[in-house]
């Protein structure tokens, strides 16, 4: 049997899940000024989702693409790709940085190549 605070620490938590993923679905941004979350890749030449918009192919997995100006932050929402980006053009550099399917944040460092990648 439940207890009576139990199943009160239980709604809270059913309440605040479903406030949080009611919060992602409705596309506000948040407090630090990202674009809304919406389906697909993007990186950004800014930090927070800024600058110019780089929208990415999500369905052409394993072909490297050089970005004309390098990326600082990223933006995805997909089940099924997730992305490898590069500080060196031609997807060199140090080890690549994975995004996973679901992410929005700044990148540790200037990227200027990426590729599509499953999860």
């Amino acid at each position: 049997m439940f207890t009576p605070g139990a199943k009160v620490r239980g709604a809270a938590v059913a309440v605040t899940l479903a406030a949080a993923l009611l919060g992602l679905g409705a596309g506000t941004a948040d407090a630090a000024g990202w674009p809304p979350l919406q389906e697909g890749g993007h990186l950004y030449a800014g930090a927070n989702g800024t600058g110019t918009v780089t929208t990415v192919d999500l369905d052409d997995f394993g072909t490297c693409h050089t970005l004309s100006e390098p990326a600082l932050s990223v933006q995805i929402a997909s089940g099924s790709a997730s992305l490898e980006l590069y500080p060196g053009a031609d997807c060199t550099g140090v080890t690549p940085w994975r995004s996973g399917s679901l992410a929005r944040t700044g990148l540790p460092w200037a990227m200027l190549s990426y590729r599509v990648v499953t999860p």
